[in-house]
């Protein structure tokens, strides 16, 4: 039987609403009948005649009104169709494995791609993978930006599922079966990311530019002419920004603020700050060259959390040793320069005034805990040793946190265990320290200042009082809150700041023999024998110590080595590969050596002695770490090297640590670092 085409809904109601207003009438009618038999009569023939008129109408009438409607769907479909097909937002459908089975016009003229094309949407763009698409498992929507000849749009792919297009059709679908097709629509976002960037271009930033070295370059220069070199760094700092769209205001005599648009910044990164270099062009006859640090604060909330960045952001670069340009935002801190070796200030001003802080602080507190950095070495040992003297001169209990011992190190612990001049207690573990560690306790961190490295990180947890003393440039990763922070990377070693500070703390201090023992090992081992780093105020420190006891033969004859530990370093400098004419790197044995990463820096300092070396790395395998000891004299700043590999240190004495990865491997992420950094001229 041919199945006819029904009406149904509203319409329907409307073409039959005549037929029961009908029917009503009938009822009229009977009710009419009973009260007068002639009207209900003259009722009935109109009612009759009212049916007759009615029902052909309706029977007339429904064909014509279908055909129209059929009609009008056809067209209206036809009209939906093209709309679709002509809408200006790109849009496709695909199906449940990405491949695309429909395209509007839009669509095609945005991907260049001609109508009727059926390949994966994963062939026009490789940033969208299967996995990201809508799936069986609930996801009905996804949104992801992608770049396609240079423009660039938000993609959004909308699950639609066929049994939901079956019940509104005729498609009758299999029992169970649950395709779907994904509907995607471009949004062109390039306008708004065009006008966002340029909005964020315009952004204002803030600078801090300080000269490191004014005073001692005023110094070199005669008297009469030091008017004109401080013009002419003006000029040349003033000139630099003017050409940049920036502003800066000179606050101090060597200290600058710089209000520029972050466009320039960038424009300043791409030179990679060569302002740090053209001022040292400055020259009237002045012995040492003019050397700047700037810090640049980005991307903050306000114009003030901009200039606190740049605060912090200078403090790192002067922190760092000077000559370098610093950039703090919120997510990052990006580093430039840093290629001089920093002046030794003559003055020990900055030194006494950190010997009385420290003095008001231990007196203040009942306990004294000192720790230095993880697997210590003679540096970190002996600086510790002097804050223990400076407490025991104080009347105040103290600890040094020491977990393990090297067999480098075994001497010097030697002169202090089973010494009844000594508490046993004065070394402790990790554990133990964080036992004895009080609200009333102050924690002195010597010789480190990154908290991740110390000997036990817990403890800065602990402690709410903290002083940070040393010699090593700082990093991104900082000791936060400290209430004393003396950090001198001039300075050749922790134990030559504390000797300086002991000098200050009280009146005709004495140290034991076996404390300056300590401490003038530490300034040899970390000078190499007083030929690194060393300074007036180092061989003055040396010479304090030795005044109150310290023996150089007797310091000597401790750190002989055994002749399994000079063989190891003998192979280690006989192995060594050049690479690029200037690198020495070489691997340091870990077979039947107590302290083979002590034995690996000093076969770096070595093959320093090797014509043509500009910077040695030498590699240790101990304890599933791969240790990277490295060295240079004054052309390469080894420390930005060992930063890129998750290190730090000094400009001519710096390490790191490689976990998870071989011998082999972390050689290979030596040389393509030292590579890149050659290419674009950090080093």
């Amino acid at each position: 039987m041919k199945k006819r085409i029904r009406l149904k809904g509203r319409i329907k109601t409307y073409l039959q609403f005549s037929i029961y207003l009908g029917v009503l009438l009938l009822v009229i009618n009977a009710g009419i009948l009973v009260i007068d038999y002639r009207a209900g009569l003259l009722l009935g023939f109109f009612t009759l005649f009212y049916f007759a008129v009615t029902l052909t109408l309706y029977f007339y009438n429904k064909p014509v009104i279908i055909n129209e409607l059929v009609s009008f769907a056809t067209q209206y479909g036809q009209i939906q169709k093209r709309l679709l097909r002509e809408l200006e937002l790109p849009h496709a459908l695909l199906d449940d494995a990405g491949k695309v089975i429909w395209t509007n016009q839009a669509f095609e003229n945005a991907t260049g791609q001609q109508k009727g094309y059926n390949k994966s949407i994963m062939a026009l763009f490789p940033s969208i993978t299967k996995d990201r698409l809508p799936d069986n498992e609930g996801v009905e929507e996804t949104q992801y930006e992608l770049t396609y000849e240079g423009k660039e749009y938000i993609a959004k792919f909308k699950k639609i599922t066929l049994k939901e297009m079956a019940e509104n059709s005729d498609m009758i679908l299999a029992k169970g079966y649950d395709g779907f097709l994904i509907a995607v629509y471009l949004f062109d976002e390039t306008a708004l990311h065009i006008a966002l960037q340029e909005v964020d271009d315009q952004s204002l930033s803030v600078g801090l530019l300080y000269l490191d070295n004014y005073e001692e370059a005023l110094e070199s220069v005669e008297e009469v002419r030091r008017s004109l070199l401080i013009a002419l760094i003006d000029r040349k700092v003033n000139k630099y920004i003017a050409a940049l769209d920036g502003i800066v205001k000179k606050l101090e005599k060597d200290k600058y603020l710089v209000i520029m648009r972050k466009k320039s910044v960038a424009q300043l990164q791409d030179t990679r700050f060569d302002l740090l270099e053209d001022v040292k062009t400055v020259n009237i006859g002045n012995e040492m060259a003019v050397t700047i640090s700037i810090g640049v604060g980005l991307d903050g909330l306000t114009y003030a959390q901009n200039y606190e960045f740049a605060r912090n952001a200078i403090d790192l670069a002067l922190g760092r040793g000077g000559d370098q340009a610093v950039i703090k935002t919120p997510e990052s801190i990006t580093y430039y320069g840093g290629k001089s070796q920093q002046v030794e200030k003559n003055t020990r001003v900055k030194a006494r005034v950190k010997a009385h802080a420290l003095k008001e602080i231990i007196a203040g507190k009942d306990k004294v805990i000192i720790m230095g950095h993880r697997l210590a070495d003679v540096d970190s040992f002996g600086a510790a040793v002097g804050i223990y003297r400076i407490a025991q001169t104080l009347d105040r209990k103290a600890h040094i946190v020491l977990n393990s011992v090297a067999n480098s190190m075994q001497p010097l612990i030697d002169l202090f265990k089973n010494n009844p001049e000594y508490d046993d207690d004065m070394i402790v573990g990790s554990g133990q320290a964080i036992e004895l560690a009080g609200n009333n306790a102050v924690l002195v961190v010597v010789d480190v200042n990154k908290p991740t490295i110390t000997e036990c990180p817990d403890l800065l947890k602990v402690c709410k009082s903290i002083v940070v003393l040393d010699h090593h440039r700082q990093g991104s990763e900082t000791i936060e809150n400290a209430t004393l922070s003396y950090v001198e990377p001039y300075a050749s070693s922790a134990c030559e700041m504390v000797s300086e500070i002991l000098q200050y703390t009280s009146d005709n201090i004495k140290i034991r023999t076996e404390e300056a023992d300590c401490m003038y090992s530490g300034i040899m081992i970390d000078t190499n024998n007083f030929m690194s780093k060393t300074g007036v105020r180092t061989f003055e420190a040396a010479a304090f110590l030795r005044r109150n006891g310290a023996d150089v033969t007797r310091v000597r004859k401790m750190f002989r080595e055994d002749a399994i530990e000079y063989k190891a370093k003998a192979d280690a400098v006989s192995q060594a590969e050049i690479y690029r004419q200037s690198f020495a790197i070489s691997v340091c044995t870990t077979e039947d050596i107590q302290s083979p990463t002590v034995i690996g820096a000093q076969a770096a300092n070595e093959l320093l002695n090797i014509r043509g070396v500009k910077a040695s790395f030498v590699l240790t395998d101990y304890q599933g770490k791969i240790y990277v000891s490295a060295r240079s004299i004054d052309e390469v700043n080894v420390q930005i090297i060992m930063e890129r590999l998750g290190g730090g240190g000094h400009m001519s004495i710096a390490g790191c640590q490689m976990e998870g990865i071989g011998i082999a491997e972390a050689i290979g992420n030596l040389k393509a670092t030292i590579d890149i950094m050659l290419e674009d001229g950090d080093i």
